[in-house]
């Protein structure tokens, strides 16, 4: 049996998923940063900067509102990390809007609108959407 080989940063990048979640939901203070779900890190190679992807349900204003809620709670949410996690470097947080959830549901439209025949069954045509690393501020 061989064993399965997952790289560093994958490992790292889980961990920190799971530190800033409850960082987020217990530590951050701000009202704006509230009704935010963690949905993945994304590690550089060299683990220097972390991606956090993140969702909420907020109108556009809020979103934008939430985000820099986020990017001021980011030094916050570091050092916080740095507390928890023993790691020689500490990776830059930087967040970012997860649009996969918006883009799954594109791909079920689409889907969906092949199989019933297009716009006849009163399905509004599907508009474009940017790939999960856009960013959300």
């Amino acid at each position: 049996m061989s064993k399965t080989t997952y790289k560093r940063a994958d490992r790292v990048a889980d961990q920190i998923r799971m530190e800033v979640a409850d960082i987020l939901m217990r530590k951050i203070k701000d009202p704006r940063v509230q009704s935010v779900t963690v949905t993945g890190v994304e590690l550089t190679a060299d683990l220097r900067i972390a991606y956090v992807f993140v969702t909420t349900m907020e109108t556009e204003q809020a979103e934008r509102d939430t985000f820099a809620g986020l990017s001021k709670a980011s030094g916050f949410v570091r050092a916080e990390l740095g507390r928890r996690l023993t790691l020689r470097y500490l990776p830059e947080v930087i967040f970012k809007k997860d649009v996969s959830g918006q883009r799954g549901d594109r791909i079920m439209r689409l889907l969906d609108g092949l199989h019933g025949g297009g716009e006849q069954n009163g399905a509004p045509p599907v508009p474009e959407h940017p790939d999960r690393t856009a960013s959300g501020s």
